[in-house]
């Protein structure tokens, strides 16, 4: 009998802030993509666990000859980046094959979102989301699960303000997670968007998951491939984009606020609250009117009204 494959998981646990950055790094190194998980502490009034501000990345490498090559590699690339920021040292625990997965779901938890939401592993008892409305997420190593701020609050933007018998159209969609809430809350069309080819099978068999597929469209593409369409879904009254903030600032400039329908809202999520400022003067100089900021530890989305 062969022996077991085993993993190296490979994990780090840092400000909200600075995940992004060090996903990427793990990125370079990991073949199977990253996972970032919420820090979170149990609440004993509330009972439930609440985010800390924290996140923890994690990757796994095949254990094989080049393990220790890639270990040495993201070592020097963390240290690298530790001299201009503080970060903890890298935690590493191997993995048996057979229960690398079991490992890795293990830190993956019920999150509950806004007054309503939660957001549910598709691995757990449906029953857990008592009277909220679950979004049920079977989350890809590549592909967001909704522990990061960013989303959270897009998440409660889209909660807040409604899509009721409305159009979404939802740019960088990942693992579909915005545009299933849409559909959740009573969006009557969707169409998500990713310009990462990978990120679509995600999103499709997280809406089966949801029994929402039939109403939301997955399409590889971004914004300007959007704004070509004639079926209708080129324009909505609730434009989402969760990426982030230089892309943005892209964005905006080629077109996306054209997405959005007069008197329509536009959501801008992956922001920093040190970049807030400019993306809503450019936002502005475009037509755009700044309708509220939602804050989450160093994250921030921007609701940005058009005019009729």
């Amino acid at each position: 009998m062969d022996k077991p494959k085993a993993w190296l998981e490979a994990s780090i646990i840092c400000s909200g802030e600075l995940a992004e950055a060090v996903a990427e790094v793990f990125s370079r190194f990991s073949p199977d993509g990253v996972v970032m998980n919420s820090v979170t502490r149990y609440d004993s009034l509330g009972h439930e666990e609440v985010p800390t501000g924290n996140m923890q990345v994690v990757a796994y490498f095949p254990q094989d000859e080049s393990t220790e090559s890639l270990r040495n590699q993201l070592e020097q690339a963390i240290w690298h980046m530790s001299q201009i920021v503080p970060l903890d040292p890298i935690e590493y625990q191997l993995v048996l094959d057979q229960n690398w997965m079991e490992a890795w779901k293990a830190n993956y938890k019920p999150l509950k979102i806004g007054r309503n939401l939660i957001v549910l592993p598709a691995w757990v008892d449906p029953a857990l989301a008592e009277n909220r409305i679950p979004i049920i997420i079977s989350p890809d190593m590549a592909f967001g699960t909704g522990t990061h701020p960013s989303t959270q609050l897009c998440m409660l933007a889209l909660e807040k303000y409604g899509v009721k018998e409305m159009n979404v159209i939802d740019i960088g969609t990942g693992s579909g997670i915005l545009s299933i809430e849409a559909a959740k809350l009573g969006a009557e069309r969707i169409l998500g968007v990713d310009n990462d080819p990978d990120a679509i099978p995600s999103a499709i068999n997280n809406a089966a998951l949801n029994g929402v597929a039939d109403r939301i469209t997955f399409e590889v593409g971004t914004h300007t491939d959007v704004l070509k369409r004639t079926d209708g879904l080129n324009q909505s009254p609730r434009v989402i984009a969760n990426i982030l903030s230089p892309i943005l600032a892209n964005m905006l400039s080629t077109g996306l606020s054209d997405l959005v329908s007069p008197s329509g809202l536009l959501f801008l999520g992956g922001v920093l609250d040190h970049q807030a400022q400019s993306l809503a003067d450019l936002a502005r100089s475009l037509g755009l009117s700044l309708r509220e900021t939602l804050q989450q530890e160093d994250w921030v989305v921007l609701v940005l009204h058009k005019p009729a």
